[in-house]
């Protein structure tokens, strides 16, 4: 049956603004850490309902982001059904194939799958995902001189494959993840992205 999903992503990394990663550059700091989500505003699965549900990684990039081996946690809403946990999780191993299979192979390590409360929202142009206690940014983007928000588009690298995306830097950006990442991460003012994206297979 496949997929269809349609919703927002929200996406902070510690590259500079902008990330070099899109245009398949090497990341600023030789490697790259991000936290990565996903929230269905609506959305099939195999025949189960996903909308209103999020799915977050946060990754380490070990280098270019093309050549892949991310080394990533999951983590998955905290009021995702057992047949919803499935059917996400389905279409984020690249299971289902289409294009959210060809970005998650370049993911060689899951470190932990987890259900924690996540907090999503994107008001304004603006957005805030918060991960249970391992992650929290808040983006704000850029914008025109007449006020539309900068957008990306036909870039090499995408998180959201087939869509523009929102150029903008995060106002903060926390990862507390030392055990699992090897890193904790307090910084302002590094690179943010937003973007609203439709996903078949």
């Amino acid at each position: 049956m496949g997929y269809q999903l349609e919703g927002r992503l929200l996406e902070v990394c510690n590259c500079r603004v902008l990330c070099p990663c899109w245009i398949g550059e090497d990341p600023d700091f030789k490697t790259c850490d991000t936290i990565v989500a996903w929230h269905f505003d609506k959305g099939t699965i195999n025949g189960v309902d996903v909308a209103d549900r999020t799915i977050a990684l946060i990754a380490h990039i070990p280098g270019n982001i093309l050549q892949g081996n991310w080394r990533a946690a999951v983590y998955l809403d905290d009021r995702v059904t057992p047949a919803q946990e499935e059917a996400i999780l389905a279409v984020y191993t690249g299971k289902l194939g289409g294009p959210v299979g060809d970005l998650v192979k370049l993911v060689g390590e899951v470190v932990s799958v987890e259900k924690v409360p996540i907090r999503f929202t994107v008001e304004g142009g603006k957005g805030i995902i918060e991960v249970g206690d391992a992650g929290y940014a808040e983006l704000t983007p850029y914008q025109s001189a007449t006020g539309e928000t900068t957008t990306l588009a036909n870039t090499v690298f995408s998180t959201v494959p087939g869509a523009p995306v929102f150029v903008g830097k995060a106002i903060e950006y926390r990862s507390k993840n030392h055990a699992k990442m090897g890193k904790d991460i307090h910084i302002k003012g590094h690179n943010a992205l937003q973007s609203v994206f439709r996903f078949q297979a």
